[in-house]
């Protein structure tokens, strides 16, 4: 099913009649820049993404991985770029905990718990986590932090940043995790895409360093093993919701300005959609 994000405003998802009936993807492209993604959208270079509606722009939940990634577990995904108040946040996950508001926003699935993992998990799900950047490498303690909130949770050196074939590695993993799970049991599956994060570089023929020719190279790179993912789990799996977007952008000597972790409207500013398969 072909959705825009326009149809999704005219039309908004109603989260409760999701969880419960369909698998749950949460697919996070690491680093991605709005105006990057567009551009390839717009060339037709992705046409896996594209399949499913065009981009929004939308605000960061943070300026780089580790803030960003609680806010968005805790179920504060990406806003529209052009609120002005809290309030207006359209919320997919509700975080009971916090008074945010006296009531439920409409369409909102309402959580119990620090995360929407382990709300997802009181209501039956079993959650995955595929790691990419180093914040979910288990390798250090605050490695550990990201996967501990979920019941199963894996990061290889071959997912990582350095790693050409990171995101073809990281959807084989999954495939062959799916061949063997229980389908009568939903799954909310978390997956970090680390290919369009730096260095990003050799996606780029002749390139000795990083660019936002690199960058987007690295999407279009990204898009084909997405293709993969989506069409093994439908083959695979019954009813299943999609989020993707990216977790802040990143900057490539805009105004002086490298990288992320800082402050700069090209670090702020990331797409984001959602969509069934």
């Amino acid at each position: 099913m072909n959705v825009s994000v326009s149809d999704y405003k005219k039309n908004p998802i109603d989260m409760n009649k999701v969880v419960g009936t369909a698998d749950i993807l949460l697919i996070c492209l690491d680093a991605l820049r709005y105006d990057a993604a567009v551009q390839e959208e717009e060339a037709g270079t992705t046409p896996v993404l594209n399949r499913y509606g065009p981009w929004e722009k939308c605000q960061a939940p943070g300026n780089f991985t580790y803030p960003a990634h609680h806010a968005m577990f805790a179920g504060f995904l990406p806003c529209r770029h052009d609120i002005k108040n809290m309030s207006d946040r359209e919320l997919l996950f509700y975080p009971t905990a916090i008074g945010l508001r006296r009531k439920v926003p409409q369409g909102a699935y309402a959580f119990r718990g620090s995360t929407i993992m382990e709300g997802l998990s009181d209501a039956g799900y079993d959650t995955w986590c595929v790691g990419g950047v180093a914040f979910f490498d288990k390798r250090s303690d605050m490695g550990k932090v990201f996967p501990g909130y979920f019941q199963k949770s894996c990061w290889r050196p071959s997912f990582g940043c350095r790693v050409k074939d990171s995101t073809k590695n990281q959807v084989d993993y999954i495939l062959e995790k799916l061949e063997n799970a229980d389908d009568d049991q939903h799954i909310f599956l978390y997956l970090n895409v680390d290919a369009v994060h730096y260095p990003n570089y050799f996606y780029l023929e002749g390139a000795s360093s990083d660019s936002l020719m690199s960058h987007a190279a690295a999407l279009r790179y990204v898009d084909g093993e997405i293709g993969r993912l989506f069409d093994a789990w439908k083959a695979k799996r019954k009813d299943t919701f999609v989020i993707c977007c990216s977790d802040h952008g990143t900057c490539y000597g805009e105004d002086g300005c490298w990288r992320h972790g800082l402050n700069h409207p090209m670090v702020e500013t990331v797409p984001y959609k959602h969509f069934f398969l």
